[in-house]
């Protein structure tokens, strides 16, 4: 039963042998494509990249990346996850708190430090990819690519690095378990979720091994398209849900954006005060501090567009800054200083939202060496444009000093262009179910695009020893997190 949900998934992905359920003729021309691929010879590193997985099982074999020993009354994680206060803003350390105490699921988003520490005590094949290092099941989602296609794939990219390929694998199926334990849809339903989602993983992996370096960076997740061929295996209820996850995310444009952060009074524009999320400079820093701020992000935005391809520092170049506002995102984010920038048409009044988040070193780096970058914006940036099928032309980075003088790096990219998430919170089991093999899939792209897909593909193997493994972990995982989260509650007194 699991494997023939796999298959479907897979099939409306029209990868190799899938082209029937995607009716679209450019979906059939890229089947047909993967499908010439094939035929065409191997080359020497075919074999030898095989050869080196396989072997790799004698060193770390299969079952052995099931294995995780909860420690149920330890401090060690949430003396990590505190340690990172110290660089936030401290008016804002306690919504973090806050949004991270809210379940056990908002508190695996907002630990990824110990989570990466854990991870580096484990056994690992050493095959190095570009990893996400929060690869868990919120952190993907839909986007406008600049073809103007809704696209699912990765969507943060704030601890990316080099790394493990196993340790994205093992949070991402982590948080399928915690979210539905969250959900309270039972141990059996998470151990088959998580068992899916490293399914997933691995064919597309062995789908990906087959084919030519180019085609697998063509490739990329239409979301209108799976959803389609996806329609006959979930519920109405959750397709009018998707049908209107779908409509909030093509809403979503730099003109509501606008809306939402700029009012109008007696003709002049000021950006909106909605504290916490949405406050502008004047209203908590003094005016003094208002003006180096403001400076300082005026010369950021000058070193963003430096790292832009010289068409789009062109096109930035026809709109002018109207505001600036201090913005919170997220849940193990916030107390980073993130801003929006809100600009508008010098001639015709477009508008166009831009948000310059702070980048900090990744949780990676303390274990996996440090990002060969020169900033951390750049790392982020590169990162993203290495893991996604397609990124936002207006993804930049820049460098500025904060209101007491110090260095930070930051990367830019537009604030909405059809952002579409889905509502974990409100999701049917079929539907999360679905979601988290959609994420296994995109996690397996996004490492063959980096990492030796072949080695990978030759370790993973065609038995079910690795999805078993996975399983086991994502539940003694989640085992592990909920006592971490206990520990977390009572270090803030609240039980």
């Amino acid at each position: 039963m699991g494997k023939d949900k796999v298959v479907k998934v897979h099939r409306a992905l029209g990868t190799p042998g899938r082209a029937a359920a995607l009716r679209t003729p450019a979906a059939e021309a890229a089947a047909r494509q993967v499908k010439r691929q094939e035929t065409l010879p191997r080359a020497e590193g075919y074999a030898k990249a095989r050869e080196l997985g396989r072997a790799l099982r004698e060193k770390v074999p299969r079952s052995a990346q099931g294995t995780w020993e909860v420690q149920r009354e330890r401090q060690t994680a949430v003396d990590l996850i505190l340690s990172q206060d110290a660089e936030r803003l401290p008016d804002l350390v306690p919504l973090r708190h806050e949004r991270m105490a809210a379940s056990p699921f908002a508190f695996f988003r907002g630990a990824a430090l110990p989570m990466a520490a854990d991870l580096a005590t484990l056994p690992s094949t050493d095959l190095i990819v570009q990893a996400c290092g929060d690869a868990h099941i919120a952190n993907f989602g839909g986007y406008r690519s600049p073809e103007s296609h809704l696209v699912f794939d990765l969507n943060d990219f704030d601890e990316t690095s080099r790394a493990p390929w196993e340790w994205d694998v093992k949070r991402l199926v982590a948080s399928v378990a915690v979210c539905g334990r969250t959900r309270g849809f039972g141990e059996d339903w998470c151990a088959q979720a998580a068992r899916l989602t490293a399914r997933s993983y691995r064919h597309a992996m062995a789908s990906f091994a087959d084919q030519g370096a180019l085609e697998v960076w063509r490739t990329y997740i239409d979301v209108a398209s799976v959803l389609d061929a996806l329609a006959d295996e979930v519920s109405k209820a959750d397709r009018r849900r998707v049908a209107a996850d779908l409509a909030r995310a093509f809403s979503k444009t730099n003109i509501r954006a606008f809306e939402k952060l700029v009012t109008q009074k007696d003709g002049a524009a000021s950006m909106v005060y909605d504290p916490p999320e949405i406050v502008p400079l004047e209203k908590f820093l003094s005016p003094s501090n208002v003006h180096h701020v403001r400076r300082a992000l005026k010369r950021l935005l000058a070193n963003y567009l430096t790292s832009l391809s010289p068409a789009y520092r062109q096109l930035l170049g026809n709109y002018e800054l109207i505001g600036i506002a201090q913005k919170v995102v997220g849940v193990g984010s916030v107390g980073t200083r993130c801003w929006v920038a809100v600009f508008t048409g010098t001639q015709v009044a477009d508008p166009l939202v831009i948000q310059v988040k702070e980048a900090a070193p990744s949780v990676l780096e303390r274990f996996c060496g440090i990002s060969r970058y020169a900033s951390h914006g750049e790392r982020v940036v590169q990162g993203q444009r290495l893991m996604q099928a397609t990124s936002d032309p207006l993804l930049g980075w820049g460098g500025a000093l904060d209101e007491q003088g110090h260095h930070r790096d930051y990367y830019a990219r537009q604030l909405w262009s059809w952002k579409m998430s889905v509502d974990l919170d409100a999701a049917s089991a079929d539907e999360l179910e679905i979601y988290g093999q959609l994420c296994g899939w995109t996690l397996a792209r996004a490492h063959a695009r980096s990492g030796d897909r072949g080695a990978i593909a030759g370790y993973l193997g065609k038995s079910d020893k690795f999805d078993n493994a996975l399983a086991r972990f994502a539940l003694a995982y989640a085992d592990q997190n909920e006592a971490d989260y206990e520990q977390f509650l009572k270090r803030l007194g609240k039980v």
